[in-house]
């Protein structure tokens, strides 16, 4: 995938954020675009403004829960239907949870895991078959920074991004020994400026390690330094570069470093860093 002019590319969680971001650069390029979220405001928002930048391309959408396999299966079948062949798949949507691993309950664990990775699953497995039968295709997958180190009160988030990480670095290797021309990349982004921390269940377990759920979601906001549109070029550009891992952001570059230095010492730290955090919050 060397350009994306002419090409058709189906995107999860495109009502907001890097999947926005993602299709509206991809507009810009000439690009067709299947948008898909549970949200139908965002949605159908994504959806005029792409429109409105090139009028001259084919937009579809479809509220979709990535957590219905069936349905999700249904979506790759519909977008090929739509626009003839599909090259691209931008498994992006997600949401966040905080919590301890003994406070968080089971429901809330299944809810995360159902989205940020049997959602990837099911959008790498239902719209692969379609790009090797367009002759050329790509599997982007969004993982994240915590799917590189690990965080206290992020333990499902952490365990579902880590998956997909593990998950599309075994795709990639074995779409490299099929040899054809589909390939696959997984994201890495460190803190973009979207709405998923302010939209984030917040656990009041948490408050066993100093920490206010009431507050947790905005503090993770103030360390949140790229732009969805920075991020979706940094993806992009990936993706035409066929890169195994792209890190996102200066964080994740930095972190991603501090983890492979010290695999374990950083593990020390950041429960230092963040309880230091909380007791200023407390005292203030």
């Amino acid at each position: 995938m060397k350009q994306f002019r002419g090409r058709v590319a189906a995107i999860t969680g495109a009502g907001s954020g890097i999947g926005r971001a993602l299709a509206l650069q991809l507009a810009s390029e000439g690009c067709h675009l299947a948008l898909s979220d549970v949200n139908e405001t965002g949605l159908a928002d994504t959806v005029a403004q792409a429109r409105a930048q090139n009028p001259q391309l084919r937009v579809t959408s479809q509220r979709l829960d990535v957590a219905d396999r069936a349905a999700v299966f249904a979506w790759a079948d519909s977008v090929v239907a739509d626009h003839g062949q599909v090259h691209v798949i931008f498994n992006n949507a997600g949401v966040a949870l905080g919590a301890t691993v003994d406070g968080m309950s089971v429901e809330d664990c299944e809810w995360l895991m159902n989205i940020n990775f049997w959602g990837v699953v099911h959008g790498t497995q239902a719209f692969l078959p379609h790009l090797k039968a367009a002759g050329e295709g790509h599997v982007v997958n969004i993982s994240s920074l915590f799917g590189l180190l690990a965080v206290p009160t992020q333990s499902a988030y952490n365990a579902a991004k880590f998956a997909v990480r593990g998950f599309t670095e075994s795709l990639r290797q074995e779409l490299d020994m099929l040899g054809g021309a589909v390939s696959a990349t997984c994201v890495h982004p460190g803190g973009i400026k979207t709405a998923i921390a302010r939209n984030a269940r917040q656990d009041a377990s948490i408050r066993a390690l100093g920490i206010d759920e009431s507050s947790a979601s905005s503090d993770f906001e103030k360390h949140f330094i790229t732009t969805p549109d920075k991020a979706a070029r940094i993806i992009l550009k990936a993706v035409r570069h066929n890169r195994r891992r792209v890190l996102v952001g200066p964080d994740a570059v930095l972190l991603d470093t501090m983890q492979r230095l010290m695999p374990t010492l950083y593990q020390r730290i950041t429960p230092m860093l963040m309880g230091r955090g909380s007791k200023k919050r407390a005292t203030a």
